[in-house]
């Protein structure tokens, strides 16, 4: 099929060219038919007159957001006549054929404006006919061309991609699984990954050592601006390091991403960091925003350090990590861990940027009577350990290096540097505030069958879920 894009007419002045795209928006002007043809290059204006009848008759029966055909001649367009805020702006096409592929009934939202002004009920309903407009569509391919440098970036460092399963064993990490029913082994249960933490550790085993991957991670937890239940992260793990070299890459990865693909300014280097204590004194909070405008050309980053390795669960009555348990201590602090383990200092480090946390990471504890003692402390029990972790623990048996981590959040960076109000705006297809899937609606019933293949019964709630649970 030859085909010409909209953005390419520009420098084919005089040529004719074959286009296919959606109507944007039309305009009668008299006898002569304006309108825009919008593919994924951005609009060119096409113009139909009488003196192709068979081309104006067509154009006499667009509607917006027809996919067509339009075969003509790039014209420069009269001076008084040229788009300044368009690409294409100086040119026009004067067609001589006009077909419909296929028509578009009555919108039920406008797919041209920002859509900032649109219930996001009804966006999210019909989630294919929001991604057609601009803003949208510049978010898609940020995302995938931010996505593109990282990988190239990485691999450039030697980092290896590697693939973890995503139906794995639930294990305590910090959040609720979403656990998934087997079918071969009623009675049991696969857990989705809340992070690959223990598959990039065991891989730090294997001899990989330096990993990465932008895996998809679920956590079964109430929803936010900056949340979603299913997200993207930018996993990676590496050996035979200390903190300052994960704090190093990291910065660098940051400020080349930032500076030569999303041509954002990073307001300070090296980025300033921030004891958890000091952060909190400061900012009451451990994530906090460093510019004294809201500059949106501006990324403002900066590392806190130095958290506490355990915080204290009131309900539960006992120690919970605040990272997770694989954090390790600072070595001078191990010893605090038989008599006071609440003063011990973790080494873990958070990166913020505007105002939000968009990555966390850990030294890793690769002692198994160290891991064992802090399962001890979280409150499991000698059998639970062995059970829940007891794959991890025989692992380190074999010759485990010293290895530490960090985990990006990919959605997370993007809404905070492009920037976005709501993390739904940089991902294709989100969850709703109430835990429901564009488009799809699920979560929704099964089939009875599906439930006694499974060896299950559900009860159904008697609280209906509603799209438009606020935040």
């Amino acid at each position: 099929m030859k085909r010409d894009l909209a953005t390419a007419t520009k420098e084919k002045i005089g040529k004719e060219v074959t286009l296919y795209g959606w109507v944007n928006s039309r305009r009668d002007h008299g006898k002569i038919i304006f309108f825009d043809l919008r593919d994924r290059s951005g609009l060119v204006q096409v113009v139909a007159s009488p003196k192709y009848p068979e081309a104006y008759k067509a154009a006499n029966s667009l509607g917006n957001e027809y996919v067509i055909e339009v075969h003509g001649t790039v014209n420069k367009r009269p001076e008084g006549n040229i788009n300044p805020d368009l690409e294409t702006g100086e040119v026009e096409i004067q067609a001589d054929e006009i077909k419909t592929i296929t028509k578009c009934a009555e919108l039920p939202l406008d797919v041209t404006s920002d859509g900032s002004d649109i219930d996001e009920t009804v966006r999210l309903k019909y989630r294919y006919l929001d991604l057609r407009r601009p803003r949208m569509q510049k978010n898609l391919r940020t995302r995938a061309a931010a996505a593109a440098f990282i990988r190239n970036w990485l691999t450039g460092e030697d980092f290896v991609e590697v693939e973890t399963p995503i139906l794995s064993k639930s294990t305590p990490e910090g959040a609720r699984d979403f656990l998934v029913p087997s079918r071969l082994q009623k009675g049991k249960f696969y857990a989705l990954p809340q992070s690959p933490q223990q598959y990039k550790q065991l891989l730090m085993v294997a001899g990989v050592e330096r990993y990465f991957q932008l895996p998809h991670v679920f956590r079964d937890e109430d929803l936010r601006g900056d949340r979603q239940i299913e997200h993207t992260q930018v996993d990676i793990e590496m050996s035979f390091v200390e903190q300052e070299d994960i704090l190093g890459i990291i910065e660098r990865l940051m400020i080349d991403l930032m500076e030569k693909c999303l041509h954002k300014k990073v307001l300070e280097k090296p980025f300033p960091r921030y004891s958890f204590e000091e952060a909190m004194k400061k900012f009451g909070a451990d994530k906090f925003d460093l510019r004294k405008k809201k500059d949106p050309s501006t990324a403002a980053f900066a590392w806190v350090i130095d958290f506490p390795l355990f915080e204290w669960k009131e309900e539960e009555k006992r120690l919970d990590a605040v990272h997770h348990p694989f954090t390790s201590p600072r070595p001078s602090d191990i010893p605090l861990l038989d008599k006071e383990p609440e003063k011990a200092k973790a080494w873990q480090y958070d990166l913020v940027c505007n105002g939000f946390e968009v990555a966390g990471g850990s030294i890793r504890i690769h002692d198994p009577a160290v891991q064992s003692k802090i399962f001890e402390i979280m409150g499991h029990s000698k059998k639970a350990i062995e059970k829940k972790f007891g794959h991890l623990l025989e692992a380190f048996k074999f010759g485990v290096p010293p290895h530490g981590g960090i985990a990006i959040g990919f959605d997370r960076l993007l809404q905070a540097t492009l920037p976005e109000k709501s993390i739904r705006e940089v991902i294709a297809f989100p969850v709703a505030a109430s835990g429901q899937t564009s488009v799809m609606d699920a979560p929704s019933e099964v089939e009875e069958l599906q439930l006694k293949e499974l060896g299950l019964k559900a009860e159904k709630s008697e609280i209906p879920l509603s799209r438009e649970k606020k935040e």
